[in-house]
């Protein structure tokens, strides 16, 4: 099964931001070699968004992080992915999930709902290897490497993807997405750091998966402890978060999406700065 063609890095943002952007702003990204983008928040299942953005660049890809396997019908996705698939092959990779069991009343066995989903996406015609599954733990990383091109795991570290690249074998894709905040301000970086994982202290999969990976009840409990904060939101000189985010590769990464937090705004500025140190075009 051939891997997605992403690159090294990549950018994460919220569907809604990349649909904001201007086809500048996306050719600007596509230009300092940024291989791909990945569109979070549980997008609806037409993905007609995903058509406009493509057409107005040339190479760069895009990946769903993720489409939500209890929000959106396997039929209508299976179209959508078609449909981008047909008008510019090669540049979609489909990425689902089951998101979180606090935000779902029908809620079920993670592995079961996946499996699926996915047989329903193999009868309607959705490639083996142009489709990820976000993955966290160990039975859903097996998964992902058994169902899918690979695993798209969310607020992890480099200790994590070595894990992971373990479970998943030398043949699946592994796509870790990481925080950035380009100040050497550190309390400024945790700030901002902080609001960004607030929602996340809440949900159980990514404490558990936290847990797992070696931090404490402390560590997790509200407001996140420094520690925490600084394993999954890099920070300082643009050269100490390129290391940080090449920490992924290191430990077997195959791409890494990056997810800066600041407004779109400066999205395109930050992107330029942090280009030279990944080692980007």
């Amino acid at each position: 099964m051939t891997k997605p063609q992403f690159g090294t890095f990549g950018v994460f943002g919220h569907h809604s931001m990349w649909q904001r952007l201007t086809a500048q702003q996306l050719k600007d990204i596509e230009a300092l070699g940024y291989g791909a983008i990945w569109a979070g928040g549980s997008p609806a299942a037409d993905l007609a968004w995903v058509d406009p953005i493509l057409e107005q660049t040339a190479t760069l890809k895009l990946a769903t992080g993720i489409v939500n396997i209890w929000t959106a019908e396997p039929g209508p996705v299976a179209e959508s992915y078609h449909r981008i698939d047909g008008a510019y092959p090669g540049r979609f990779v489909l990425g689902i999930g089951v998101g979180h069991p606090e935000a779902v009343t029908e809620y079920r066995k993670p592995i079961d709902a996946l499996n699926d989903y996915l047989d329903k996406l193999d009868e309607y015609g959705v490639p083996k290897d142009r489709r990820v599954v976000a993955a966290l733990g160990p039975k859903v990383l097996k998964l992902a490497a058994d169902r899918s091109a690979g695993a798209h795991p969310y607020l992890t570290t480099p200790e994590h993807t070595a894990e992971a690249r373990k479970i998943i074998g030398p043949d699946a894709f592994l796509a870790p997405e990481h925080k950035a905040v380009l100040t050497t301000d550190a309390e400024k970086a945790r700030e901002v750091g902080r609001k960004a994982l607030e929602i996340y202290l809440n949900l159980t999969n990514y404490v558990n998966n936290w847990k797992r990976s070696g931090f404490s009840d402390a560590d997790v409990a509200k407001p996140g402890s420094d520690r925490l904060v600084d394993a999954v939101v890099a920070h300082g000189t643009t050269d100490a978060v390129a290391a940080r985010l090449k920490e992924h590769l290191t430990a077997g990464a195959d791409h890494v999406p990056v997810q800066v937090l600041t407004g779109p705004d400066k999205l395109v500025d930050a992107l330029a700065e942090l280009a030279g140190p990944l080692g980007l075009k």
